[in-house]
């Protein structure tokens, strides 16, 4: 089997409502998981930095302006069979302050895009990987 390596970069975008702070979630049209945006770097553009791939993952899957709020990346890794390839990924996780936009205008790769309390983002997130990512992104919004 073939073995090919992937590097995609995202954020984990938060916003401030009231004294409430809430958390970008988007659902994938493909598999349903709920998920943090995220997409390959440098799929449109080969000299793409993880940061501005990150930015407009954000833009286009969870139809929103945002900023890095800390430029540290929470880094996740996993992998799963696609075709005749197994597939070793490693995501660049930045967090990230809400700008503008609305989530209802996101691309067609989500079919849903919307911001929930913390609690909610921990009982809807489909994968261990992302729930990891963001206990760490957490912390560090909280250090």
């Amino acid at each position: 089997m073939k073995v090919k390596n992937e590097e995609s970069a995202g954020g984990i975008v938060y916003k401030k409502f009231g004294s409430q702070t809430l958390w970008l979630i988007t659902q994938h049209s493909a598999h349903k998981g709920w998920v943090f945006p995220k997409g390959l770097v440098g799929d449109t553009n080969q000299n793409e930095l993880p940061e501005q791939a990150a930015l407009r993952e954000v833009r286009e899957e969870g139809g929103v302006e945002a900023k890095i709020f800390n430029h540290q990346p929470v880094e996740t890794h996993y992998s799963y069979k696609f075709e005749d390839a197994l597939i070793k990924k490693t995501v660049l996780y930045y967090l990230m302050e809400y700008l503008s936009g609305d989530p209802a205008d996101h691309d067609w790769e989500m079919m849903d895009a919307k911001f929930v309390p913390e609690d909610e983002v921990k009982k809807t997130l489909t994968y261990k990987s992302d729930r990891e990512a963001f206990d760490e992104i957490l912390k560090l919004l909280n250090s």
